[in-house]
């Protein structure tokens, strides 16, 4: 009888092909961010999101965006066959390429898209020290 080597990890990788996809929690916000006269610009498309509904913050040289589509008493009511519109809570956060200023950032929100400007800061100068060492 010949001896066939046991690949344990082949079959946890056997067994998660043929597992099915496993639903995601909470979405993903597609977002595009760009530099436009020495502003960064973020964009994101949010259709049917209330405005009152979203979040956005700076913070430590991210921006996060975060919110929520409620389901509405009356879709509780439907009998749906295919219900394909997220719903739940949703965060994005995006790591700044620049320094901003933080309180000049502005959002707008109109017919569906979120578009926030952030002003970029003068960047921090970077001072050369010489450090004496003690004898």
């Amino acid at each position: 009888m010949a001896l066939i080597k046991w690949e344990p990890f082949n079959e946890i990788d056997r067994f998660f092909e043929n597992f099915p996809p496993l639903a995601k929690v909470g979405w993903d916000l597609a977002v595009d961010v760009y530099e436009k006269d020495n502003t960064l610009v973020a964009e994101m498309n949010l259709p049917g999101i209330d405005p009152e509904k979203i979040s956005i913050s700076v913070e430590d040289g991210y921006l996060r965006v975060a919110g929520s589509r409620e389901e509405s008493k009356e879709e509780k009511k439907k009998h749906f066959y295919s219900k394909e519109i997220r719903r739940g809570s949703f965060e994005r956060v995006v790591r700044l390429p620049s320094v901003v200023q933080k309180d000049k950032v502005t959002a707008e929100y109109k017919n569906g898209a979120l578009r926030i400007t952030l002003p970029k800061a003068k960047e921090i100068a970077k001072e050369k020290i010489k450090v004496q060492i003690k004898k």
